[in-house]
């Protein structure tokens, strides 16, 4: 329910320092969010964040790292702005993958109008990649509702 998911046995498990270089360095990659180090007032060690303007979505994943466990425990928040002046936001928190896509209508080589998709984002563009760096250093990759 909260995305739990724990690394394979025969993966060679990496120190917290090599671990937290290894999230750091997914910027250099052609991807849509950041990571950065965690302010104090946000309670982690690290957050992932990424704005889709097209759609009015703002994401963020913050992490905590626990040496003890070899555990990353994750909190996914989401605001989405989905009204033309951005006043009413709502917010959610936990692990719920979404697809945010938008359309247009277009005419198509027959003259027919049709609906043509022109923006797509899953938010397992974000939430994957951090996943998969915590398992590949052999930490466990755990969801909470509250840091």
């Amino acid at each position: 329910m909260t995305g739990t998911r724990y690394p394979d046995s025969d993966v060679v498990l990496l120190s917290a320092m090599e671990l937290w270089t290894a999230l750091l360095a997914l910027n250099g990659l052609d991807v849509r969010f950041r990571v950065r180090n965690a302010l104090p007032k946000e309670k982690a060690d690290l957050v992932a964040e990424c704005r889709i303007r097209e759609v009015g979505v703002a994401l963020k994943t913050r992490m905590r790292l626990n040496p003890e466990k070899h555990e990353v425990r994750f909190l996914d928040e989401r605001w989405e702005h989905r009204s033309s002046d951005h006043g009413d936001a709502q917010y959610g928190r936990g692990h719920a993958p979404a697809m945010y896509r938008q359309w247009e209508t277009k005419q198509g080589p027959d003259g027919r109008r049709r609906k043509v998709e022109t923006f797509c984002f899953d938010t397992r563009e974000m939430t994957d990649p951090l996943r998969n760096v915590v398992l590949g250093a052999g930490w466990t990759w755990r969801g909470v509702l509250k840091l």
